[in-house]
């Protein structure tokens, strides 16, 4: 009984701690790293390929930049993504621990050669030959190292970069966030808009409201440009269809270091950009053309009032002998009397308030008012007047304080006027009594 007693304890102690011989021999058998270094190390990678000029990356002032075959912004992510897969190497499995023969794993002529250089100058120089029989690995080693490796496919593919992946694409390099002014040259009609804080303003062709997301859509195409380079592309052939297309527009885009200015023409289908942040002419994308290709209408503000989505604190609606008045309390709304509104009658005249916009702007057609409205906002921080005259089958609005004068579709109104009507107070309350 002692001996069996023994036996089941020195059993139950085996199984919950693995022998110090299996342990040695896991970690014997887990692939070797081919490369480790510190990331903040490395000061410069030089990219050897067979038939290309070598490409140098060398980093300065924290930033990395192309110097070789030709001075170039650098892609900072795809560079730092490349530097991530340097630094810590993996390989899947070593091949061989001496190996004699490097050609029969295309080494001795390595198609893709990585150099990359310490802070103290020491180089360690990567060699990748052909791919395995099974075409998922490539074989590896270090050229002062006589082991070979194999590593995984995805791992090549993050280090075998063309001067096109490494180069800085950009058109415009200003910070989206900090850009204080854009002026639009376009055919149509030259544009102007100014930031405050968030808010954009149209400042010419003279002051106005401008829709915000129209304009905030503009900045991000221009933030975002990025030249489109393909392996056919010829620049000569590309300059020339630059020189016969038809302009479409110039943006200058000002931020805190300065001004940039992008100009874009198209030529048949296909556009074409010029920037002063880089040397050249480039393909572009459609969409950066076609937000640029935009009047001033498309970039006014059709909405009537300014409240958007947030509810507003006090509604008042005059329209011939029949006034309405909405006020906000919390949750809850009241009618000019005191009386508490039913939420749902209430919710339906905002909306349709809210929902006031314009099918197009007018230079003439206001008359005398048939139906005026104030919203009060922002907890009573701002005031919106507007005042609504019968043109025909529509009506016209204008705010006050502003020229500009908004064609309303005569629907709209009606819808207004019926939401109006259908006001209803809330329902009592009923108070249920305990059982006995």
């Amino acid at each position: 009984m002692i001996v069996l007693l023994g036996l089941m304890a020195a059993l139950y102690w085996s199984n919950r701690h693995p022998k110090a011989a299996e342990t040695t021999e896991a970690s014997a058998n887990a692939p070797p790293k081919v490369l480790s270094l510190k990331e903040d190390d490395i000061s410069k990678i030089g990219l050897k390929k067979k038939g290309a000029d070598e490409i140098v990356l060398a980093k300065n002032s924290g930033q990395w930049q192309i110097t070789a075959p030709k001075p170039l912004g650098a892609d900072q992510s795809t560079v730092l993504s490349m530097l991530s897969t340097l630094s810590s190497l993996n390989s899947d499995r070593l091949v061989e621990e001496k190996a004699s023969n490097l050609s029969q794993y295309g080494l001795s002529e390595p198609p893709l050669e990585a150099d990359i250089t310490e802070k103290d100058n020491k180089i360690h120089k990567l060699l990748l030959g052909d791919k395995t029989p099974s075409a998922n690995a490539v074989y590896a080693k270090l050229e002062d190292d006589a082991r070979v490796f194999t590593i995984a496919t995805y791992e090549k593919n993050s280090i075998d970069k063309s001067i096109d992946d490494l180069r800085d694409k950009r058109l415009i390099t200003a910070n989206q966030d900090k850009i204080s002014k854009v002026e639009l040259l376009a055919k149509k009609q030259d544009l102007e808009f100014g930031r405050n804080k968030d808010e954009w303003q149209i400042v010419k062709p003279r002051p106005l409201r401008a829709d915000g997301t129209q304009v905030d859509d503009l900045v991000r195409n221009l933030a975002n440009a990025k030249m489109e380079l393909g392996p056919s592309d010829d620049s000569q052939k590309i300059a020339a269809s630059f020189a016969s297309a038809t302009p479409v527009a110039t943006a200058k885009v000002t931020d805190e270091a300065g001004t940039q200015e992008l100009q874009v023409r198209k030529n048949k289908d296909d556009y074409y950009a010029k920037s002063t942040v880089v040397e050249g002419i480039y393909k572009v994308p459609a969409s950066l053309g076609q937000a640029m290709d935009k009047g001033l209408d498309d970039f006014r503000n059709k909405k009537l009032f300014d409240f958007g989505f947030s509810d507003p604190n006090k509604i008042e609606i005059h329209g011939g002998a029949r006034s309405y008045f909405l006020t906000r309390s919390g949750e809850d709304w009241w009618n000019g009397s005191g009386q508490k509104l039913d939420i749902s009658s209430a919710q339906a005249v905002i909306d349709k308030v809210r929902d006031l916009s314009a099918t197009k702007f007018l230079d003439s057609g206001f008359t005398q008012p048939t139906i005026k409205l104030t919203v009060t906002s922002n907890d009573g921080k701002r005031t919106e007047k507007v005042s609504i005259s019968k043109n025909g089958e529509n009506f016209v609005a204008q705010r006050e304080g502003e020229p500009s004068l908004y064609q309303i579709d005569s629907k709209t109104i009606s819808d207004l006027q019926k939401a109006a009507e259908e006001l209803k107070t809330a329902t009592p309350n009923k108070t249920t009594k305990p059982a006995k």
